[in-house]
């Protein structure tokens, strides 16, 4: 894949959104993949418990959702330097997330932009931040 050129995007451009319905076998894969095991992401009876209404994901599963739609709008993955975020929310199974940014700066010397990400979901009625407060630096051609 080819990298986006600098001189193609402006301050103010929204990266295409991206969707994924999480579904309880990309949690099991993702926990087998990384090794991360606790009984939240796979225990219905243990998840309910600790007060939620189901398994959740895995916040690195929604980071990666996220970090996955940015390489994409970038062409390579090797042109994201960076990535920040906060976790804000969990995700439950058959929620779909929704990944997004906005260009805020761009350094034409450097050829890199900064990005301000995010993820959302909509719950009951109302837009969750399951990530937010995140921001992208990506260098590109």
């Amino acid at each position: 894949m080819s990298v986006r050129a600098f001189d193609a995007v402006t301050v103010g451009d929204d990266l295409p959104v991206r969707s994924r319905i999480v579904t309880a076998d990309d949690v099991r894969a993702y926990a087998e993949a990384g090794g991360d095991h606790n009984p939240l992401h796979r225990d219905e009876a243990v998840a309910r418990a600790a007060g939620f209404p189901g398994i959740i994901a895995h916040g690195m599963f929604t980071l990666g959702h996220l970090a996955s739609a940015i390489a994409d709008w970038a062409g390579d993955a090797s042109a994201v330097a960076s990535l920040t975020a906060q976790f804000r929310a969990p995700v439950f199974m058959g929620e779909t997330i929704l990944a997004g940014g906005r260009i805020v700066a761009g350094d034409p010397d450097a050829r890199t932009v900064t990005i301000d990400v995010w993820v959302t979901l909509e719950r009951d009625g109302d837009t969750e931040y399951p990530v937010r407060k995140g921001q992208a630096l990506v260098r590109l051609a």
